[in-house]
């Protein structure tokens, strides 16, 4: 099975999805909670475009225990619902897995997009200017970092 998995990974990475699809249903057909086998397919389904059929693989995968690749399957099941407008799922989702991966920025990057999305400009605008501030290397951005981070939950106050 490991084979033909690693097969059809790197027939996706070769652009060439749908025979990728083909080895990954086939698996599926005989491991339908293979944690591995549903991520890449979810994974396969978002590469051709298809986010509405990605979701039920990511979710099996990560019921059914994915280890190596479940930061990855919570960003793609968090990033998916957003795309298709399910903005409280993908909350929940990107949430659940800053649970578990606290330390991993790009889950909260793309929590602070599903804010925008919500309507919570403020905590997606300030969440991002933080991530910005924490990692640029630019130095005419870091000569700002203690205003940028004074601002970046005061983003609605002014001063007279």
């Amino acid at each position: 099975m490991k084979t033909k998995l690693e097969e059809a990974k790197q027939l996706r990475k070769n652009n060439k999805p749908e025979e990728a699809m083909k080895i990954l249903k086939s698996l599926h057909e005989s491991h339908p909670t293979d944690p591995d086998v549903n991520y890449q397919l979810a994974w396969t389904c978002d590469f051709m475009g298809n986010e509405s059929a990605a979701v039920p693989y990511y979710e099996a995968a990560i019921a059914h225990g994915l280890a190596e690749d479940r930061q990855g399957a919570f960003l793609g099941l968090g990033s998916t619902y957003r795309c298709l407008g399910e903005y409280e799922k993908s909350l929940k989702t990107f949430d659940k897995g800053i649970q578990e991966f606290p330390e991993d920025r790009a889950l909260k990057v793309f929590r602070a997009l599903t804010l925008y999305n919500l309507g919570k400009f403020h905590d997606s605008v300030g969440e991002l200017l933080i991530h910005l501030i924490d990692t640029t290397s630019d130095g005419n951005i870091k000569q700002y970092d203690k205003a940028l981070r004074f601002y970046s939950d005061k983003l609605d106050e002014t001063w007279k």
